[in-house]
Order: C-alpha cells, then structure tokens, then sequence
C-alpha cells in the first residue's frame, strides 16, 4: 500500500483493536545511529501504561528539546520493534507534509495522558 492509495475497508471491531492513546514527552534526545535521522522519545501515557519509548523520524520539522512537554498520539499495542540498539515500544503517529516529512499527530487542548482515541 503506497501512502496515497486507500486501505481496503475494515469493520469497527477492527478499529477498536488499534489502541491509540495520548501521552506526554518527558525526555527526547537524537538518534544518529538509527538508518535514517530519529530522535528517541520517552513518553508519558499516564498511570495505567506508564512511560514507554520510541524511535520517531521527525528530525525535519523537530528539534529534541522543544518535544519535552509536548502531547503526542501514539499506538501503544503494537509489539516493541528493534531500531538499531534501540527498542521502540510505541508507534508515534504523524501524517507527511508537501515533502513527505513527518508531521507529529497531537491533541489540539491539553488532555489527560492515557487517553484513549475514539
């Protein structure tokens, strides 16, 4: 599936499968040796998941120290994935601009980290 192409339809148990939540940046710091440019993002998705870490390629339009702080969407039931030395647990989503660099997904007021996406 390209990334302009439409996926095939699911039902609404599909959807529900897909756990996205909300969480809180607490630490990011560059990735150099990851195959293409990332930066590691430890975030914070409340009581009930705790913090968890993953490996963004958000480098384009992101610098580390101005992600503290910041919310982010991210799948947290995917199984973690081996990036390099890395092991990213959660998949930080966001969609591509004009150029195709990644543009974070976030919650446009401040909500409770751990909220789930509906």
């Amino acid at each position: 599936m390209s990334d302009a192409s439409v996926a095939p339809q699911i039902g609404f148990d599909d959807f529900l499968k897909v756990d996205v939540r909300v969480g809180t940046v607490v630490e990011a710091e560059p990735y150099p040796e990851a195959r293409k440019p990332a930066i590691k993002l430890r975030i914070d998705f409340g009581p009930e998941i705790g913090v968890k870490r993953s490996s963004a390629q958000i480098t384009r339009h992101y610098e580390p120290q101005e992600l503290v702080g910041r919310q982010v969407v991210a799948v947290v039931n995917f199984p973690p994935r081996q990036i390099g030395k890395f092991m990213s647990e959660v998949l930080t989503l966001g969609v591509p601009d004009a150029a195709g660099e990644v543009v974070l997904l976030a919650p446009t007021q401040v909500v409770p980290d751990g909220g789930r996406m509906f």
